[in-house]
């Protein structure tokens, strides 16, 4: 487990950051996560959203489906954590559970699953629930829903599969675990038809927390994405979280908190890093979220400016620990440890 001694660093790509000329898009967003894998950064966070019915901000595309586009990623890196934004009202559990377990193995352990507990009331209008859900309600179904994703990600011991082709054994029996979910929403016996995580289970990343989140937060969550905020506030948020993590009976150090930063682009290298090592050493957080704004020139600016300077300060390492997302982010079950 990690001690918290380093800071860790995300990139995350939102609509309105990609260049919107045909053709271009996938050459681009490959080149600009490649030169944050050349960073050493943990990982990048690739959004997805569902499509506005009117125009606006709302309504600024996002190029690809974030799942399919982790796939691409995945072969052109080797390093970097790839972690997709997927909802939990596009998806069924078993189908979103079987995707991502099936990018582990394609990225050799790098993938991570961004759920959001915020309720987009466009999206639940595309998949059949017009009137969306009342906020308990879709707590309640979201809880639901993360526990069976990870259910299934837990249904293979890493041993399991045995190929046996001369013996006529594909598993062994002993070692698969059936959910047998019925729940008040969904309904799910298992298991997957995918084998183990190489990191032990996808890394599961929770966004759009309110106080009523925090709960399930601690309960599931390795990663935990915050929005920036003065520094007292953010140290009280930090130790409230750890002692509800430690109060579910989980290590403290189990679940990494992120603070979400936005750059402009020139923006001023030291003052920068004076923000982030004040709030870092002040323990408000274990590292910080890199929000890209339009120009994509500022992810440059980062890396070629603010983070030498990070590194010069003993903040950051020079490279990645391990090669999974789990051994980046100093969790356990890394896979690579």
């Amino acid at each position: 487990m990690d001690n918290g001694a380093t800071m860790h660093l995300a990139v995350s790509l939102f609509p309105g950051t990609i260049d919107p000329s045909p053709g271009r898009e996938f050459s681009r967003l490959a080149g600009l996560v490649q030169k944050a894998e050349a960073a050493g950064l943990d990982m990048v966070l690739l959004a997805d959203s569902a499509p506005a019915s009117g125009g606006g901000a709302a309504n600024s595309p996002m190029p690809f489906e974030a799942t399919t586009l982790l796939a691409a990623l995945a072969t052109v890196t080797s390093r970097i954590g790839l972690v997709a934004a997927a909802s939990t009202i596009a998806h069924q559990p078993y189908n979103l559970a079987r995707r991502f377990a099936s990018l582990d193995i394609i990225s050799h352990g790098r993938s991570g699953w961004n759920a959001t507990m915020a309720q987009a009331p466009r999206e639940t209008a595309n998949f059949s629930r017009p009137e969306g859900f009342s906020p308990d309600d879709f707590r309640r179904r979201s809880e639901e829903y993360i526990g069976i994703v990870q259910g299934l990600w837990q249904g293979w011991d890493a041993d399991a599969l045995l190929f046996d082709q001369s013996g006529g054994r594909f598993h062994d029996p002993e070692k698969m675990h059936l959910l047998e979910h019925k729940g008040a929403s969904f309904s799910v016996r298992g298991p997957l038809n995918v084998a183990r995580s190489p990191q032990d289970t996808p890394v599961l990343v929770l966004s759009g927390l309110s106080v009523s989140d925090l709960d399930i937060a601690a309960r599931t969550a390795d990663v935990i994405l915050l929005d920036n905020g003065p520094v007292e506030g953010a140290t009280a948020r930090y130790d409230d979280i750890r002692r509800r993590v430690t109060a579910c009976g989980r290590d403290p150090d189990a679940v990494k908190l992120l603070t979400n930063v936005a750059l402009i682009a020139d923006s001023k290298p030291a003052a920068v890093a004076d923000s982030m090592e004040k709030g870092f050493r002040a323990k408000s957080c274990n590292g910080f979220t890199i929000q890209m704004p339009a120009q994509l020139s500022a992810l440059g600016d980062f890396v070629g400016l603010i983070l030498p300077e990070l590194r010069r300060r003993g903040l950051v390492r020079e490279s990645n620990r391990g090669k999974t997302l789990r051994s980046h982010l100093g969790l356990a079950g890394g896979g690579d440890q």
